[in-house]
């Protein structure tokens, strides 16, 4: 499918800048450029820039780089132009209306995608990527958006739909031969391409939390009963006076959200109300958002008080924690905090707390230990 409207747009973030670029797709693009500028197109050879003049009739607007690429060998499959100016607002506004007024149509949101896959240079997964690549934050995000406009994913769906093509018409030549007695299938080989792609499917399924945690940020719940250190780990993470700390407990009643980069991924920190039986209004509804943010987070600090030997207060948040079908597939980390202030064996300390399969010491207030927690934070 083509459509017989030129359209243009500017390409680069709206502003001032050293260099704005404005792109034109369609039939008409090189007649409609050929209007302003100051050299004729048509001498263009596919992905051949050119220096030249824009012009509003005698009236000199800009001094440009007018780059061709022609179709199908562009980005959307049809002819398209893109005119390198100068950063100013008024210049690219200023060439943007004489596009216009020479026959051009301004695009829509997400046009030049949208043409680039009615024209068949893009499939669906791949006309995703291209937001995903624009928006990617992180080394992983970035990495993600690429593999997927490349193809990987849709290549593997092919390859699994040219199997399934195959085996179904083994299957029909069958029926048309059931009379016969014949057997054109291999049931056996059937059988282990239908495990492979439901492994597959399996797979993709299991995926999707992750790629979107890659994409938004990883959701990173601390929680604790009041006064432990969630503040204090919060601003030492982000390197920076974030929440108020305060020794007076419940001083936070809202959820703090902020995010940090560790090695490329980017992890949303969310600082949460201390966990506690409260009569104040106003606390238990921050105590109920801390809830909804445990259900939201991929992954859950569960902080304590490395001098509080309280230890049935955690073991009933890990055993609900375990056990409870809202949280049972996120990842719990207890970070024991305040080591600084310990005064026996931190050995002893550890062996007490020897059940938990990922578990730190730390100070956040001396930045004790942070490093192996990050740790803990990437291998999920």
């Amino acid at each position: 499918m083509k459509k017989a409207t030129t359209i243009c747009a500017i390409a680069t973030p709206a502003g001032i800048g050293g260099i704005a670029v404005i792109r034109i797709s369609g039939p008409d693009a090189g007649s409609v450029v050929d209007q302003i500028f100051s050299k004729s197109t048509a001498e263009l050879t596919s992905h051949m820039a050119c220096f030249g003049l824009i012009k509003d009739q005698e009236v000199l607007i800009d001094e440009v780089i007018v780059t061709f690429f022609k179709g199908p060998n562009s980005f959307t499959g049809e002819d398209v132009l893109e005119i390198s100016c100068h950063g100013s607002i008024f210049i690219q506004n200023k060439i943007i209306q004489l596009l216009l007024q020479n026959g051009a149509t301004m695009a829509g949101p997400g046009e030049f995608t949208q043409r680039a896959f009615l024209n068949g240079k893009l499939d669906l997964s791949q006309a995703e990527a291209v937001a995903d690549l624009i928006q990617s934050q992180s080394t992983g995000a970035h990495e993600l958006a690429m593999k997927q406009l490349r193809g990987g994913f849709s290549k593997e769906i092919d390859l699994l739909r040219e199997e399934l093509i195959n085996f179904a018409s083994l299957i029909e030549l069958e029926l048309d031969f059931s009379e016969e007695d014949v057997e054109f299938a291999d049931r056996t080989q059937l059988l282990n391409l239908t495990d492979k792609i439901g492994t597959y499917l399996n797979r993709l399924i299991d995926s999707f939390e992750m790629g979107n945690a890659i994409k938004q940020g990883v959701a990173v719940a601390i929680v604790g009963v009041p006064n432990v250190g969630k503040s204090t780990l919060l601003n030492a993470l982000l390197n920076e006076n974030r929440a108020i700390v305060s020794s007076i407990a419940g001083t936070t009643r809202d959820t703090i959200e902020d995010q940090v980069n560790i090695n490329g991924i980017v992890f949303r920190f969310i600082d949460t109300a201390g966990i506690r039986s409260t009569s104040d209004q106003i606390e238990t509804m921050g105590i109920t958002k801390t809830f909804e943010k445990i259900e939201e987070a991929q992954i859950v600090l569960h902080l304590i008080d490395a001098n509080d030997q309280d230890l049935e207060t955690t073991k009933r948040f890990v055993a609900q924690f375990a056990t409870d079908p809202k949280t049972v597939n996120k990842k719990l980390i207890l970070v024991i905090n305040k080591t600084d202030l310990y005064d026996k064996d931190l050995a002893e300390l550890d062996g007490a707390f020897s059940n938990y399969k990922a578990k730190t010491q730390i100070s956040a207030k001396n930045g004790y230990n942070l490093d192996q927690l990050r740790a803990l934070l990437l291998d999920y």
